[in-house]
Parts: structure tokens; C-alpha cells; sequence
């Protein structure tokens, strides 16, 4: 009986660990399973503008195609009446550029980053569309990103002056007629 007593005891020993392997094993197979399962999407990074200095022909404005190309997303100052400047944001969303003016009037904030196709105010943290630049959540939603019409010429992006005035005027007086 002593010796069926240890053989048993041997064995109840041997199922214990062969639970604990097995369950190791389970566990460690869905962790594997989870990790190969977020390892096809996309993760967002967050990308920061880069200030870039536009070109000023008289009432035209120009920056380098290549700078929103590389950069993702760059900022730029143009002059603007009573020695004042007024910043403008350009971006490269798959493939396609935008350009908007740069302002979240609320926080009085200048800059913002490019979240997949996010934009993300730099001091607030509102984020806007970045095809429409309409806002989607936070608390200057109500003001939204105006665009601003350019063209593409000898590999600048060119904009006009009014067009930018008028984009800085829209986004800091939404719906103003």
C-alpha cells in the first residue's frame, strides 16, 4: 500500500504540473494570438508640424510641395495687415494635399499635429477632420479648419493672399456672412 500510496501521490504531482504547463501554455498562445491580431493595424502616430518659410511674390504666397511632402505637415506665417502675421497649416493626407489656416480661436492656439487623418490642436487638443476640417470632439469643435484654394505650379503649392485672409477670417468667424 506504501508504494501505491507514493505512485499516486507521484502522479497527482505529475497532473499538477502538467495543468500549470498546459495553462502557461494557453495563456502565453492568446497573448501570441492578441499581439499577431493588432500587429495588422494601422497604429496612429502622431505626427508634429515642421515651420517652414513661404515664398511672397507680391500677393502670392508659395511653399515648396516637397517640404508638406516630406514634412507630412508644415506651418507657415504670412503677413498679414497691422504688422501682424497670420499662420496657415499645409498637409499631405494619402496623397492628397490640403491647406487650411492654423488658428483655434477659443484657446488661442497656433499649431497642429496630424493624427492618421486627424488634425489635433497642439494646446487643446480638439480634433478636427482633416478632409473637411470639421470639428469632432473637444471644446473648440465649433470653429472649423477653412481651406484655403491653391494650385500646384513648378513643384510649389501657390495660394493667394485674399484666399488666405479669407480662410483665417472664416475660421475665426464661423458662419460671419
Amino acid at each position: 500500500m506504501d508504494l501505491l500510496s507514493k505512485n499516486i501521490t507521484k502522479m497527482a504531482k505529475r497532473i499538477q504540473q502538467i495543468s500549470k504547463t498546459t495553462m502557461i501554455g494557453i495563456v502565453l498562445l492568446g497573448v501570441i494570438l492578441i499581439l499577431a491580431a493588432c500587429s495588422g493595424q494601422d497604429v496612429q502616430t502622431t505626427v508634429k508640424a515642421t515651420w517652414i518659410e513661404p515664398q511672397m511674390v507680391g500677393y502670392t504666397i508659395s511653399i515648396p510641395v516637397s517640404e508638406v511632402n516630406n514634412n507630412k505637415i508644415v506651418h507657415f506665417n504670412v503677413a498679414a495687415a497691422f504688422d501682424r502675421e497670420i499662420a496657415f497649416m499645409a498637409y499631405d493626407l494619402s496623397g492628397e494635399i490640403y491647406v487650411r489656416a492654423n488658428v483655434c480661436p477659443p484657446c488661442r492656439s497656433i499649431g497642429f499635429s496630424l493624427s492618421g487623418d486627424i488634425l489635433v490642436c497642439d494646446t487643446c487638443r480638439t480634433t478636427f477632420e482633416a478632409k473637411t476640417g470639421d470639428g469632432i470632439s473637444g471644446a473648440c469643435v465649433a470653429y472649423p479648419k477653412a481651406s484655403v484654394p491653391y494650385e500646384i505650379g513648378d513643384g510649389k503649392i501657390v495660394m493667394s493672399g485674399d484666399d488666405l485672409q479669407k480662410a483665417h477670417f472664416d475660421t475665426n468667424l464661423p458662419g460671419w456672412p
